[in-house]
């Protein structure tokens, strides 16, 4: 994930409320310019921190990454000294309840501007010539300090479908695949889904949800440990590389609010009320079993890339 700094004094209504970025691709004259092509570096799920009127704003979660476009027809005369060919980035923005006004908190962002291309001057005015300009992280840490736990829940709301349209984007992907035969690749397709040789391979190995005690088949889902748009064909199909969990059981797992240690202690995340756990009459204090060897390098991954154990 990386973090972003927009300018958007002209176009945050536009922008904001119409999903995207914009920009042209190169200054008036032909001249390149850094922070045009940073459009170009985006990727989904990168946060986009909105600046417009001396606050931030908005925070966005990139959708997807830069096409070329037309300038937007709604600008009407906005930009006019702006070529009419440009980036567009479709991005999910959310505006705040509480913005900041980094001026106010310069002296701890000083120190962790960039030395090229910052946003912001050492003054904490705003740096007039930049659109989108990449962050440190430590100067985003900061940010997300200051706003709270309003970043932590705008990406805890747009995760789920991001994670699901890049899922999407990886099917079309391997059914475009030229590489493979075609039965492999509606194997890898059908893992996704929890079905085929994946859940044969996985119900070979787990009889029943740990966590439930529920052994009907019919009942359960055959749950990725590592995720299925992270893995590799085949991790995609090892059977190691699951839990047949019951489907509150798998909703809690893969939205990472919990995870497993290799012994079989379930992990509770900060950010699942525990009220949830006592209403689905999920026991925190049971030991699931331990796990093989072969299934530890998977819960690893989770509970490093998909767990959710940092606080607001």
């Amino acid at each position: 994930m990386r973090y972003w700094w927009v300018n958007q004094n002209q176009t945050y209504a536009y922008e904001v409320n119409g999903g995207y970025l914009w920009s042209p691709k190169q200054n008036k004259n032909g001249a390149k310019n850094v922070f045009y092509e940073n459009m170009t570096r985006i990727e989904p799920g990168d946060v986009v921190f909105s600046f417009c009127d001396t606050l931030i704003k908005a925070i966005g979660v990139a959708r997807g990454r830069a096409k070329s476009s037309v300038k937007p027809a709604e600008w009407g005369k906005v930009g006019k000294h702006w070529g009419n060919e440009g980036w567009y980035v479709p991005v999910e923005f959310t505006e705040l309840r509480l913005p900041i006004r980094p001026k106010n908190h310069i002296d701890a962002l000083r120190p962790t501007l960039p030395e090229k291309y910052s946003p912001l001057q050492s003054s904490g005015k705003g740096n007039q010539c930049v659109y989108l300009a990449e962050l440190p992280d430590a100067m985003a840490g900061i940010l997300r300090d200051l706003l709270r736990e309003q970043v932590d829940d705008t990406l805890a709301r747009s995760k789920p479908t991001l994670l699901d349209e890049l899922a999407d984007d990886l099917e079309r992907t391997i059914q475009s695949r030229q590489d493979i035969p075609e039965t492999e690749k509606q194997q890898l397709i059908m893992a996704r889904r929890g079905q085929g040789l994946y859940r044969a391979r996985l119900e070979s190995i787990e009889k029943c949800c740990r966590v439930t005690g529920v052994s009907q088949p019919s009942h359960l889902r055959a749950s990725h440990l590592k995720p299925w748009r992270d893995s590799t064909d085949f991790e995609k199909l090892d059977g190691n590389n699951g839990l047949l969990l019951s489907p509150h059981v798998d909703h809690l797992m893969d939205r990472g609010f919990i995870s497993f240690t290799d012994s079989g202690e379930i992990l509770i995340s900060p950010q699942l009320d525990l009220s949830v756990l006592k209403l689905w009459g999920v026991n925190i204090e049971r030991n699931v079993g331990p796990f093989t060897p072969d299934q530890h390098r998977y819960l690893e991954f989770h509970r490093g890339q998909v767990f959710m154990s940092y606080k607001t």
